[in-house]
């Protein structure tokens, strides 16, 4: 082991996690050692470490219970910990790393709710560690593209967006059979998901959001939504359930090697239970969800999302006082750690339209890139793992305080949805 390694240790070894590690001990091998793993299941562990070994020639590395996390830092010394666990357990394990002297890779989103933002930061400027957050959209060249688009003035100043994203039956559904359908889990979509959008219209703009109002309901997916429909066949999890069988809305986790590796063989020791019907009656996240936002800017958006749709994808317009941009792309659904992480969020096609307000029409092209995310993951990865190694004119690599307000208008919208109220967010942190 090379003293000038970055020495890298990884809590949550799940189906996201399994990126930063195969890129660890494969691309990065060169800088960098993976020096831990920890988790609530030994036997997610053994999977990770059999990877790691059987498929790229590594040594297995020790493993940590949950509970652990604190020895694990003692005893292997990591310069930055990977964190790729539940969200809600996020400010938990960043907070740790920081205070032991660690600086921090996490998954979006940083955390949930406000609370735990203002943990973040409290403890980010007690401690003076680092923090990146891992915005793989931000890197992906067609949203790449939209910066650079507005950074330059194509429009001029930008006065609104309108942001629809869709998820489809395949990939929209996933989020109800999955720990994500649980609110105190996930933050509900406009913040597991949506910090994405709401973390790309800041990027684009250069802006942050002020005020915010929302809508959401559950429309379609759980249990009394599917009787309304006329639904009689229920079952609680997919895996060993007859009615299960042929369900569009069904995984069949024994014959994917991926997700009967990670999930189903671990369920014993982890309790988890990766293939719930997303019919059920203790879903507790939004499918339907509308939200206004006005930014610091002036600017205003309009956001929508919905995750029962017939394909997915997005559809962008803004508009400048030099003209109007729409941006449309259809991506490939996909179920979350049931394949090749290639495909994950892959672009079918993608289309940048501007319309100048005094010229005629035309078509922006685009870089295409190999990878997961349209391209995004294998940059980011680069940037994440070789820092600074070319300059980037757009500035994507993201800190605690660009993931904090990505989660500010899902957090907003959040409560907007309680109460009914419009929200003013610098209400809710103070950075």
């Amino acid at each position: 082991m090379s003293d000038n390694k970055t020495r890298y240790a990884q809590v949550g070894i799940g189906g996201r996690g399994r990126m930063y590690y195969e890129a660890l001990c494969s691309e990065y091998a060169d800088t960098s050692d993976l020096v831990a793993f920890c988790d609530l299941s030994q036997t997610r562990m053994d999977y990770a470490n059999s990877v790691i070994r059987d498929k790229l020639g590594k040594a297995p590395v020790p493993t940590y219970y949950y509970t652990d996390y604190e020895r694990m830092i003692r005893e292997q010394h990591p310069d930055i910990v990977i964190v790729t666990s539940v969200d809600r357990t996020h400010d938990d394990y960043i907070v740790r790393a920081m205070e032991m002297g660690c600086d921090v890779i996490t998954e979006k989103p940083i955390t949930t709710d406000a609370r735990k933002a203002q943990r973040i930061i409290d403890a980010q400027k007690r401690t003076g560690r680092h923090i990146r957050v891992a915005f793989n959209y931000r890197y992906a060249p067609h949203h790449t593209k939209m910066r650079e688009l507005i950074m330059n003035g194509t429009i001029g100043e930008v006065y609104s967006v309108h942001f629809e994203w869709l998820l489809n039956t395949v990939h929209g559904a996933d989020y109800y059979r999955r720990w994500h359908r649980n609110k105190v889990n996930s933050g509900g979509l406009l913040v597991h998901k949506a910090t994405h959008h709401f973390d790309l219209v800041n990027f684009w703009l250069g802006t942050e959001p002020e005020t915010v109002f929302a809508f959401g309901d559950t429309n379609f997916y759980g249990r009394q939504n599917a009787e309304k429909r006329g639904e009689t066949k229920f079952y609680y999890r997919c895996h060993g359930s007859e009615a299960a069988r042929g369900d569009h809305f069904a995984i069949d986790m024994d014959n994917n090697p991926n997700l009967k590796a990670m999930y189903l063989d671990a369920e014993e020791d982890s309790g988890y239970i990766r293939d719930r019907s997303v019919f059920g009656d203790d879903i507790s996240i939004e499918d339907t969800m509308a939200v206004l936002v006005r930014y610091r800017n002036n600017a205003v958006m309009s956001y929508s999302l919905n995750s029962y749709l017939p394909w997915e994808g997005f559809n962008v317009m803004m508009n400048g006082s030099k003209g109007r941009i729409e941006y449309h792309a259809v991506e490939r659904p996909y179920i979350n750690a049931g394949g090749d992480k290639n495909q994950e969020g892959r672009v079918r096609t993608y289309d940048i339209l501007v319309y100048p307000m005094l010229g005629e029409p035309y078509h922006v092209p685009i870089d295409h890139i190999e990878g997961g995310h349209g391209g995004g993951d294998p940059v980011m990865l680069r940037d994440l793992f070789h820092p600074g190694e070319q300059e980037d004119p757009f500035h994507r690599a993201a800190d605690h305080v660009d993931g904090i307000k990505s989660i500010l208008t899902g957090v907003a919208a959040n409560r907007s949805i309680a109460s009914g109220l419009p929200v003013n967010v610098a209400d809710l942190v103070h950075f």
